[in-house]
């Protein structure tokens, strides 16, 4: 079994995120573990205090897990913190720092084992970026390794703030094979447990397969 899985386009914790209330309901729990790993250098307790704030409006309470560097992401505390949580939600602003810290990490095994045992897992921002591989590079739109929690589909997070030259030229360098999805902010691609793909929010998920565009019902993952 494997929990449901949402990538969220950032725009986190806003009126127009009514989709966490479902992801609330899929985790069984009123607990959410948030790591505010990719905006380790600005003031990621900021962003916790969003979270909190947000949470609880919708009945729920958030636990932070801080794991800002990589010493953080192998303590054994903080790797037990989210192995045990029902709803785990990864954000920040820095893809390529999230990946440094959880790549090969006790934290990121964690994390693993608990979706992979019904756990919700939510990505934001960089978070929705770097779990799948490959991963964009946001600040030039190439591809790089990702962790690979979702093989196969890549997430250009904020499209909305993308010129179209730049998601033009993205899509143009996606590897044969690869799916790639433009994710606005305030909205979420979420693959049910079944495997099955959905986009819920404020925008309109735009999804390409070899560089066409291509349906939400043709992400296979």
């Amino acid at each position: 079994m494997r929990g449901t899985l949402a990538l969220v386009g950032g725009g986190e914790w806003t009126e127009g995120c009514r989709f966490d209330e479902v992801l609330l309901a899929a985790s069984g729990a009123d607990e959410v573990v948030v790591l505010p790993t990719g905006s380790a250098y600005e003031n990621p307790h900021k962003l916790v205090d969003r979270a909190t704030a947000w949470f609880q409006s919708l009945g729920a309470k958030v636990v932070e897990a801080p794991v800002l560097s990589r010493a953080d992401a192998e303590l054994p505390a903080n790797a037990e913190l989210v192995g045990q949580a029902r709803f785990i939600y990864l954000a920040g602003a820095s893809p390529m720092h999230l990946r440094s810290v959880l790549k090969d990490s006790a934290v990121l095994g964690a994390m693993l084992d608990a979706h992979s045992r019904g756990a919700v897992l939510a990505g934001t921002n960089a978070g929705a970026d770097v779990l799948c591989d490959p991963m964009v590079d946001s600040r030039g739109g190439a591809f790089t390794v990702g962790l690979g929690v979702v093989s196969g589909l890549a997430v250009i997070p904020r499209a909305n703030k993308w010129s179209h030259d730049k998601i033009h030229r993205t899509v143009a360098l996606a590897p044969e094979g690869v799916s790639l999805a433009e994710v606005p902010e305030a909205t979420a691609l979420i693959r049910a447990p079944d495997g099955l793909w959905r986009s819920e929010g404020v925008g309109e998920v735009q999804v390409y397969l070899d560089r066409r565009p291509a349906a939400l019902a043709d992400l296979k993952n």
